[in-house]
């Protein structure tokens, strides 16, 4: 597909699609890339939209900043770069996957994003991270003690993330949102996304028998198929 590769500040993007006067900000989960947004971009293209996606810290071609994958870093940029967006498009909306969604919501809250799309978003910080602590045994006077503590199913518990998803709760989020979301999401409960659409009015679709990462054939038929309806409705 048509794109063009930028350095946004220093952060490596892609903008994909032909010229437009409106684009989605894509904002990968945990394990993505840039690159990733091709997929979206295509579908986006037929409603006329542009895709502008990005590299989060420690993914991508910035594998060297793992360890400025967390809110504080990622957050200021996701702003930086909607500044660029403001400048250059009439017209911005938001794509976000999972963690990145947690991320957006941190840094455009306050920006005139026109709705947004969430594909398995994680909502809850918080709540996130105590789960996380109660599946590796961990207390939180045994974490404030030793500050990190890695986990055997592959994520570093640490105090100071702990701290900021307490210090940080979203609160605020009148963007219009639709959520993708799976009955087999072992991150997101079910009781946290029916709060959180409860709460800031967001329309939700859920897939029951699919997982978190959307990638069989037919989680990305569903997937397909659920972004082609939404972007219909922004013409």
């Amino acid at each position: 597909m048509n794109h063009q590769t930028l350095s946004l500040e220093g952060i490596p993007c892609m903008l994909w699609g032909e010229p437009s006067n409106r684009a989605y900000l894509y904002v990968h989960g945990q394990g993505g890339c840039k690159e990733e947004a091709e997929r979206f971009a295509a579908i986006a293209a037929r409603h006329g939209w542009q895709v502008l996606s990005l590299d989060l810290p420690g993914h991508g071609a910035r594998t060297a900043e793992a360890d400025h994958f967390d809110p504080w870093h990622a957050a200021p940029e996701l702003s930086a770069i909607m500044r660029y967006m403001r400048t250059h498009f009439d017209r911005a909306a938001l794509y976000a996957s999972s963690i990145g969604a947690y991320f957006s919501m941190l840094a455009l809250a306050d920006q005139p994003l026109e709705h947004c799309l969430f594909v398995s978003p994680v909502l809850d910080m918080r709540r996130l991270i105590a789960n996380m602590m109660a599946w590796a045994c961990v207390t939180e006077e045994r974490l404030e003690r030793e500050q990190r503590i890695p986990t055997d199913f592959g994520q570093t518990l640490s105090w100071q993330y702990n701290q900021y998803a307490v210090a940080h709760p979203i609160t605020r989020w009148s963007i219009p949102t639709h959520i993708l979301y799976a009955g087999q999401d072992t991150l997101t409960e079910r009781c946290v996304v029916d709060r959180f659409v409860s709460q800031f009015h967001a329309q939700l679709t859920v897939m029951e028998d699919g997982e978190h990462w959307f990638h069989t054939p037919e989680q990305l038929r569903v997937l397909d198929s659920w972004a082609e309806a939404v972007l219909a409705m922004y013409r």
